[in-house]
């Protein structure tokens, strides 16, 4: 039987707009390769413009250990090579050539695989960099061993994909990838419910997670299952991380595709389309109604998700997920003083709506209804929504400050900025607490590693 760990605090978003359980054709082109998905990647260039690549050709290395690839995630021709700020490269633009061209790489039986095979295998082929290392949310050290494996094989997110749709047919996959990543460390494996398709995964510890939101989230499951302490290294895959290992190793090719739920209060017809990392989130969120102005999209979820102008930005690498958002540019006459708001969500019942039931939907926007002010909020009022064993407010304050020793004491090791998402939203000093949590990562790596 599998552990069941039962989820108290947290809160789920009533925003409308979820996607119904439908796939239309595959959407995104051009496609790119965007190195900053990849946090502590530093790129080496490995194609110039004109080149052909197929899917699963290397076209970016890492500076610090060359061995981890960025490999092209479809077949065709280097159009465009994209830099910013002091010649930093963006992403590699590849225009396909509709001829679904893959690189061959060997079948391999991962039952019957050592530690050096499976790693050797995903460094060749560019599925290295959907292991991610746990503290700090940077790439696997390819030359570290980590104490365990974890993986969600869902998500409680506002809007998000539902895996058990998306993933449920590549089982055997999952399967294989879990039998070759076991051999490098245990691998813990979260579901829903004991009825998830998933359930039945072998040779990994299946736990049962329920509860609101972040029941979902890999760093709160960790936080519960083996919690991270200083000197420990965890690593993590997602769901879809999973499918593209067991494809490499059952049938030897690179395979990124992902059914992504275009979604939100703003998409016109919320679905799933068919669409490679990297695609363009114009043309994605374009099957779910159109991209007209005064949108916002957000690869990702809308709590922690990236967000883009209507018509820019790309699908991110570990993103299963496209948000439509109205911008939120219209200001209330009397804001605070209207307690009615029969038409706004309110995490503290401030607001009448709460009345209306609890099947209730929103149709939210950007609008922050508000702006910085001072950071006076005890504790308890974001651990409320943070089910895990640190201190929020002290650990942002700390980030603040700089102060690596508190950070480490209140809880830097255990956290990703997703985690402190739910923090954010009910933030009434609409503080940027992801983004201050973020920076303080960013000083751990700069003075520990």
């Amino acid at each position: 039987m599998p552990d069941i760990y039962k989820i108290k605090r947290g809160l789920d978003i009533p925003v409308s707009g979820n996607a119904r359980l439908s796939v239309s054709k595959m959407a995104g082109r051009p496609v790119a390769v965007c190195p900053d998905n990849f946090k502590g990647l530093v790129p080496r260039l490995l194609v110039k413009e004109g080149d052909r690549v197929l899917a699963g050709s290397p076209v970016v290395s890492d500076k610090n250990h060359s061995e981890i690839l960025l490999t092209a995630p479809v077949s065709g021709t280097v159009s465009r090579i994209e830099r910013g700020d002091r010649r930093k490269l963006t992403a590699i633009v590849i225009d396909p050539d509709g001829l679904y061209g893959k690189a061959i790489f060997p079948k391999r039986d991962p039952s019957s695989l050592t530690d050096p095979q499976v790693r050797e295998a995903l460094l060749e082929s560019g599925l290295w960099p959907f292991l991610v290392q746990r503290p700090y949310g940077i790439i696997a050290d390819p030359g570290v061993t980590p104490k365990a494996i974890f993986v969600s094989m869902f998500s409680t997110a506002p809007l998000a994909a539902d895996t058990e749709f998306t993933l449920a047919p590549d089982l055997t996959y999952i399967q294989a990838a879990v039998t070759a990543l076991g051999t490098i460390a245990p691998v813990h494996l979260s579901v829903k419910s004991e009825d998830s398709a998933f359930a039945g995964i072998q040779g990994a510890f299946v736990h049962v997670f329920k509860g609101k939101h972040p029941a979902g989230n890999v760093g709160v499951q960790i936080s519960h299952i083996s919690p991270i302490c200083k000197g420990d290294i965890v690593w993590t895959v997602s769901p879809e991380g999973l499918a593209s290992i067991g494809r490499l190793l059952l049938e030897g090719c690179y395979d990124v595709r992902r059914k992504v739920a275009v979604c939100g209060p703003a998409a016109e017809d919320p679905a799933y389309v068919e669409a490679l990392p990297g695609a363009s989130l114009a043309q994605v969120a374009g099957f779910g109604g159109g991209v007209p102005d005064g949108l916002r999209i957000v690869s990702g979820d809308l709590l922690s998700g990236t967000s883009h102008p209507a018509a820019t930005g790309r699908l991110g690498f570990f993103h299963n997920q496209v948000t439509v958002l109205k911008e939120g540019t219209s200001k209330e006459l009397l804001g605070w003083m209207r307690p009615l708001r029969l038409n706004q969500f309110s995490a503290d019942r401030t607001y009448f709506s709460w009345c209306l039931g609890k099947g209730r939907r929103y149709d939210m926007d950007t609008n922050l209804h508000g702006g910085p002010r001072a950071f006076v909020m005890p504790d308890s009022y974001y651990s409320k929504v943070l089910p895990m064993d640190i201190y929020p407010v002290y650990l942002v304050k700390a980030c603040l400050a700089g102060d690596i020793d508190k950070m480490e004491k209140f809880g830097i090791y255990e956290v990703l900025p997703e985690d402190m998402a739910l923090c954010e939203f009910i933030d009434p000093s609409k503080n940027y607490i992801q983004d201050i949590i973020a920076k303080g990562i960013d000083l751990m790596l700069k003075e520990m590693t």
